[in-house]
């Protein structure tokens, strides 16, 4: 294995084969795996499994904590010494197959464009996995055979994630792991490309108020309106994004009263809350939560009191930016700059599978091809909506350079 020769053998080797990635990845793109779908999960699984069989890997299926959703696939292949790497995908994506159906949101290709569901949220980036460890095993083989690979694959990522991020703890925790990679879309401008070294953590909370119902016409100033009461909270609530800080709160979805003859007795919100630093996280969850009980709507007629109940359902502490993290990412800086790229820092505001496990393994992300629209299965005749796509011209730069930069991680060039 030449340093000075390698990179341009590696991309040679990807050119050549791309056609082939390609196809794998339409194969994918075809299955439905919206998280709900376990049967669509299940079918990406096996395909995957087999996909990587071909490279040595055996195959785990592990059933999601949530019954109704597929299962989880972790990928091995022992090496020859105690040395680590982790791997993480995902196989769900967010559109239910009558979305699709209803958008006519297929595999497309236009010029270096490739719509389609999960062409960058995810597959491709388990594509690019593949190509990485291909190329690995044929043109760096001692390399290859040395490091313990876990290539693990969440079936909910989308929806519900706790349960895989203790997997990848379990798996991955321990002296001898060098890092675990990501593969979740990365942007890609020219020769400059952007790593993921933080995330926002997300908190999710439920407003519940609720007031007195009345007759609106004969008895309005009887009633105490859940609603109206629904609708200060929300205030207050919006007030507390500050984008100085980088906190976001948004009030997602909003329901409440029944008729419009009925002054409202109840009303129910849901929000989100989202930061990046772990303290301004926390007092953030702290402010929300002591919106309990601020009752600001009452009866005409003789005071009765709206009630307010804030519910924290989930959190998901921030990803922060960290020495281990820093560590892996001028590794692929490093690469990066060898290869005649610029490598960027990026602190991206929605969350992936390494919010859950960065603090005990070492992580980067945004590893995975570029594309657009994530998320997105609308189009429109004027161009305003489009749906996801990934570009083909990223694969084979990105999987360059994420193959040198896990060769300079490995020590592949120490002795040269």
């Amino acid at each position: 294995m030449n340093r000075i020769t390698l990179p341009a053998t590696l991309q040679a080797h990807f050119e050549a084969n791309l056609p082939n990635y390609l196809d794998t990845l339409h194969q994918m793109v075809d299955i439905n795996s919206f998280t709900a779908n376990a049967t669509g999960v299940n079918a990406l699984g096996r395909m995957t499994a087999e996909l990587f069989a071909q490279l040595g890997f055996e195959a785990e299926f592990i059933q999601s904590a949530i019954l109704h959703y597929g299962k989880h696939l972790v990928l091995t292949r022992n090496g020859r010494t105690n040395k680590k790497i982790g791997l993480v995908s995902h196989h769900d994506t967010v559109f239910p197959a009558h979305e699709e159906e209803r958008n006519n949101f297929h595999w497309r290709q236009e010029g270096d464009r490739i719509y389609g569901p999960g062409t960058v949220d995810i597959k491709g980036g388990t594509v690019l996995i593949y190509m990485m460890l291909e190329a690995l095993q044929q043109h760096a083989p001692e390399q290859f055979d040395a490091i313990n690979w876990v290539i693990l694959i969440d079936a909910s990522e989308e929806a519900e994630a706790e349960d895989f991020g203790r997997l990848c703890t379990e798996r991955l925790t321990g002296p001898n792991t060098l890092g675990c990679l990501i593969f979740e879309g990365g942007s890609k401008v020219d020769d400059t490309f952007q790593i993921v070294v933080a995330r926002k953590g997300m908190a999710i909370f439920q407003v519940k108020t609720e007031g007195r119902a009345s007759h609106a016409g004969s008895f309005h100033p009887n009633g105490a309106n859940a609603v109206v009461q629904m609708a200060h909270t929300i205030l207050k609530l919006a007030d507390i994004t500050n984008y100085e800080q980088q906190v976001t709160v948004n009030v997602g979805t909003m329901r409440g009263g029944v008729v419009t003859n009925r002054v409202p007795h109840e009303a129910e919100s849901w929000l989100e809350m989202r930061t990046f630093k772990p303290t301004v996280f926390g007092e953030t969850v702290d402010k929300i939560l002591a919106l309990n009980g601020q009752s600001d709507v009452h009866s005409p007629l003789d005071g009765y009191a709206c009630s307010v109940a804030v519910n924290l359902y989930r959190k998901t502490p921030p990803w922060a930016r960290n020495e281990a993290t820093d560590r892996l990412f001028n590794v692929w800086k490093e690469a990066g700059e060898s290869l005649g790229f610029t490598i960027l820092p990026e602190e991206r505001g929605g969350l992936s599978d390494g919010n859950h496990f960065w603090q005990q393994v070492p992580c980067i992300d945004g590893l995975g091809p570029s594309g657009g629209n994530a998320h997105c299965s609308e189009r429109s005749e004027d161009g305003s909506k489009d749906q996801e796509y990934v570009k083909v011209s990223s694969f084979v730069p990105k999987a360059t350079l994420n193959t040198m930069a896990v060769l300079n991680l490995i020590g592949a060039f120490d002795e040269s």
